[in-house]
């Protein structure tokens, strides 16, 4: 398979309920070992570089239990799902029992099945790390309790909801320093040094069975945010960093192997540092949903080196549906904007055909819903169009724009553009619900001397503007209000 590619597409699944659905669909049981061809191949001429099975590993049965009693996860089953029955819960798969693929999809073998069905349509196959905690019923906690953050009796007696006993030890509950822990995992420390060999152990075997990992709750592990959350409990924080030490000895063995973290506060930088290849830009997501356009451009105005190592999203399975919380226009600009800003992009099954429940990732089962045809239609043209190698791997820059003394609507208008040899496109979106004009100012000095033809991707627009002007005083746009144009440059 040739390399990455800079800016790769990551099609997000559900895969326990992917299989189900495609079961119903086929009308017989189906797992990772006997999807049939053509859903391969419909996955296939997406255009995707790769595909990550979200929910894999080995459930916990304990972690299934745990949840049953819980009030507020079972009115969230509900509220998704109307007719849910105590068999839609297949459990968390961020509870994860062990780090084998569960028998109930077609274990390791369907795994390697899936992988081989995806590698021969150019795809690569990513899958899920959970470095933080694990379920109760993990074979370490007998093992191994020394890999985990410790109670003693009164603990468990003073704080039930914080730490639990299991066969006759007491350990912490999972949890990050802002929120009441996590019931139903428990807590692996960051600064144990057999833990991180064990680790280490554990990631290489799954970079035997994928391309990369998604790791849940990265910025968890970093000393400095585990040394807070944890203090004299974690034990003498070391000097080398968990991520460091671990990256660094999966990609000794399997340099093409990439690693994604899922990061707030901020931290984004900082695990890019360690060697993560990608960390999620949830501030973009943030501004692009609840502020301004303005917002959202003084973002990109962060220094590349940092951006081209983000991964954007308009959804994922821990954030609302797009088309629930986007209006139909909106959704679609975000959509074109996520689709050529640079940095891996992330897109999440369901997405395309306008789903609107955000399923807890407890079911293995979600309603029907309607399929939005129409937006089936435009997820497939503009995957097409950027499909092209000038948005994988093209140089990407960000379009200064401006307006007049009367009329700064041009603040709601997000421009870039893209070059890769000879190959030219501007992008120029209005992020508001009103018609907007801008003046938009291309960087290309060759340009200049010649006529172009602006040509939409994705309609039948098509200009005939000059480069000279378009180079020195601007490019004119009126859109109304959320439109955008995907202009490929042609010299006439």
């Amino acid at each position: 398979m040739n390399a990455w590619a800079k800016y790769p597409v990551i099609y997000e699944i559900n895969t326990w309920v992917w299989l189900g659905e495609l079961g119903r669909k086929h009308q017989r049981p189906v797992n990772l070992a006997t999807v049939p061809e053509e859903e391969w191949n419909a996955i296939g001429a997406q255009g995707f570089d790769a595909v990550w099975l979200m929910g894999v590993w080995e459930r916990s049965p304990a972690g299934i239990r745990i949840s049953m009693g819980n009030a507020s996860l079972i009115e969230d089953f509900s509220r998704a799902l109307p007719d849910f029955a105590p068999q839609d819960n297949v459990g968390s798969p961020y509870c994860i029992r062990d780090y084998v693929v569960d028998e109930q999809i077609g274990g390791r073998s369907g795994l390697a099945t899936a992988r081989a069905m995806l590698s021969q349509r150019g795809l690569r196959l990513i899958l899920d790390f959970v470095p933080n905690h694990v379920a109760p019923d993990h074979p370490w906690l007998n093992a191994h309790p020394e890999y985990f953050v410790q109670g003693n009796a009164d603990d468990a007696l003073n704080d039930p909801a914080s730490f639990i006993a299991v066969n006759g030890r007491v350990f912490a509950c999972g949890r990050d320093p802002y929120f009441p822990a996590w019931h139903d995992v428990v807590q692996l420390n960051a600064f144990q040094p057999a833990l991180r060999q064990a680790v280490i152990r554990t990631v290489l075997d799954i970079a035997g069975q994928c391309d990369g990992v998604r790791c849940d709750m990265a910025m968890l592990m970093l000393n400095n945010i585990f040394e807070r959350t944890w203090g004299a409990r974690a034990g003498v924080k070391p000097a080398d960093e968990y991520w460091t030490t671990v990256i660094s000895a999966i990609k000794g063995k399997h340099p093409q192997f990439r690693f994604i973290a899922e990061a707030y506060w901020d931290l984004e930088w900082e695990l890019q540092q360690k060697g993560f290849d990608f960390c999620y830009d949830k501030k973009l997501y943030d501004r692009a949903d609840h502020e301004s356009p303005e917002s959202v451009r003084l973002h990109l105005f962060a220094d590349l080196s940092y951006q081209e190592k983000m991964i954007r999203f308009i959804e994922n399975h821990d954030e609302p549906r797009v088309a629930a919380v986007f209006p139909d226009d909106k959704g679609r600009a975000a959509a074109v904007a996520l689709l050529t800003l640079m940095g891996a992009r992330l897109l999440h099954e369901g997405q395309f055909e306008g789903r609107k429940v955000r399923l807890p990732v407890f079911l293995g089962r979600r309603p029907e819903e309607p399929v939005d045809d129409e937006l089936v239609a435009f997820y497939a043209s503009l995957l097409k169009a950027t499909g092209r190698e000038v948005f994988r791997n093209g140089d990407w820059r960000l379009c200064e724009r401006s307006g007049w003394a009367d009329n700064q609507s041009c603040q709601n208008v997000l421009a870039w553009c893209w070059a890769h040899g000879d190959e030219r496109w501007l992008v120029v979106i209005n992020y508001r619900q009103e018609a907007s004009q801008a003046s938009v100012h291309v960087p290309w000095d060759e340009l200049r001397g010649k006529q172009w033809r602006l040509k939409d991707a994705l309609s039948d627009e098509s200009y005939d503007r000059s480069g000279s002007d378009m180079r020195d005083t601007g490019l004119y746009v009126d859109l109304a209000p959320w439109k955008f144009n995907l202009f490929q440059l042609q010299a006439l």
